[in-house]
């Protein structure tokens, strides 16, 4: 999405302005330039749209004032934390994991090593997930999040359905702590409530669920080792998922129906060529009535929606 970001025209490249009340200053195209040639050095795609993140963040500007006012605010001490800031990202640690903060679905989120960066894929995930509440008109929705991380989407939820009601687990405390931080910042604690689980295991059979969403981990072993270095700083629990990259989904496919609500759907996010053998094992499986896959902007299948016989 950075990528989207267009220069408004700035001074020509290697310009220094002096003023009387200002002494040497650095124009912000300048900048931006300088540091983008060292990220694309790197392998870093989006180079300029990455400085201009990182130049908003040190300067506590905005996109529109970083332009218009970001030269005032830049001196020897916002200079030294950019620098520091890129001589960290152009070793490709994870530019998100060095600012502590991710945006997702128009609102920014914490987070830190323990809990993998929020992709825009699974803002499609969260999207399906509002539709299919706003068109079947559903009264205080019943939600449960599986593998929470971050609480992206049990935040992203509660924020957009008013009245959702959400249960969201994870296997691990420190993920956990990163989803009630996320919660408490905006606004969502008191509507979710967090569960150390390993999938379904601590949960109620008696609770049944309009919703079950998850994102689950679908790399394959094979495919973790070719995945660039930003993908291999996320938590690997939460990324691969055996040799076929299948067994978290498979708990899935087996343990859904048995918390599903009558008219309910299970959504989740899949990789890359997986929609084919998941299609089979839901075909194998007779509790299922019927499977929907939604594409992503690349055309890549990328939402699974499941309906069960109830």
């Amino acid at each position: 999405m950075l990528c989207s970001f267009s220069k408004p025209k700035t001074a020509e490249v290697g310009a220094i302005s002096r003023s009387d009340n200002n002494p040497v200053k650095a124009h912000i195209g300048v900048l931006i330039s300088k540091y983008a040639h060292e990220l694309t050095e790197a392998g870093i795609d989006c180079a300029e749209a990455e400085c201009e993140l990182i130049l908003c963040y040190v300067l506590k500007v905005n996109r529109l004032n970083l332009y218009l006012h970001g030269e005032s605010l830049i001196d020897d001490e916002a200079i030294a934390k950019i620098e520091n800031i890129i001589s960290k990202r152009i070793r490709r640690y994870p530019l998100q994991y060095i600012l502590g903060e991710s945006w997702f679905y128009g609102r920014c989120f914490y987070v830190n090593e323990s809990v993998m960066i929020p992709t825009p894929e699974t803002e499609l995930l969260c999207k399906a997930a509002i539709g299919f509440c706003e068109t079947r008109r559903i009264q205080r929705p019943r939600l449960l999040d599986i593998g929470t991380g971050s609480g992206i989407i049990s935040i992203t939820l509660t924020c957009e359905l008013a009245d959702a009601n959400i249960t969201a687990v994870d296997i691990s405390e420190q993920a956990l702590e990163v989803a009630k931080k996320n919660a408490a910042k905006l606004s969502s604690e008191k509507k979710i409530c967090f569960l150390k689980s390993d999938m379904f295991e601590n949960l109620n059979k008696t609770i049944k669920f309009d919703l079950i969403l998850s994102n689950p981990p679908y790399i394959t072993e094979e495919e973790y080792k070719t995945v660039p270095p930003e993908v291999k700083a996320d938590p690997k629990i939460a990324i691969t998922s055996g040799t076929d990259g299948l067994d978290a989904i498979r708990v899935i496919l087996e343990q859904s129906p048995d918390y599903l609500a009558a008219n309910g759907r299970i959504m989740f996010e899949i990789g890359h060529k997986q929609s084919e053998k998941i299609a089979q094992l839901v075909e194998s499986d007779s509790r299922y009535s019927s499977i929907s896959i939604l594409k992503d902007l690349n055309d890549i299948d990328r939402i699974v929606i499941l309906s069960c016989h109830k």
